[in-house]
């Protein structure tokens, strides 16, 4: 899925934390040392790092128009309330929101991102491949905010091409 850019600002975290599971292979990235590391994670912060993942991924659907059954913003916030943030300002008069918590977890971090990306808005544009094989997490660039697929060569192609065979057979 290499034809896109990575989310800009903290999103590229949000984005990278999702996209550290392959939904087609099952292969997860947090399942060895370089993966964790690239989070700052230990072994037993895993757990709560995939349940934060999943709860982001369910945000980056619900951003391109699928629905998951559940109740995965619940799920987010509950977990988004742990990090709790503060308003920092510094010398020019800029204000930034940060982590409480020193050295900032990876929900803190997290939480500190989509509060940016939010501000900014441009949370509702990390979104989640439509393609259920897929479901990784893109930034959407479009114009009109509508895309559907992380890959218009890949999953829009495969998309196209299931759609064209169904209305052929």
């Amino acid at each position: 899925m290499n034809e896109r850019q990575s989310a800009p600002g903290g999103l590229a975290l949000v984005e990278a934390l999702v996209n550290t599971l392959d939904v087609e292979t099952g292969a997860d990235t947090l399942d060895t040392a370089d993966g964790r590391a690239a989070f700052a994670l230990a072994e037993p912060d895993v757990p709560a790092a995939r349940t934060l993942r999943e709860a982001l991924r369910a945000a980056c659907l619900a951003h391109a128009g699928h629905r998951e059954e559940g109740d995965c913003d619940l799920v987010l916030d509950r977990l988004l309330a742990d990090a709790p943030l503060r308003v920092t300002v510094d010398a020019a008069g800029g204000a930034a929101l940060r982590p409480v918590e020193e050295p900032p977890g990876l929900t803190a971090r997290i939480a500190a991102a989509i509060a940016a990306a939010s501000a900014g808005g441009t949370w509702t544009r990390l979104k989640a491949c439509e393609a259920a094989d897929c479901r990784w997490a893109y930034y959407d660039r479009s114009p009109a905010g509508r895309r559907r697929w992380c890959s218009m060569s890949v999953c829009g192609a495969r998309a196209k091409m299931r759609t064209y065979r169904a209305k052929r057979g």
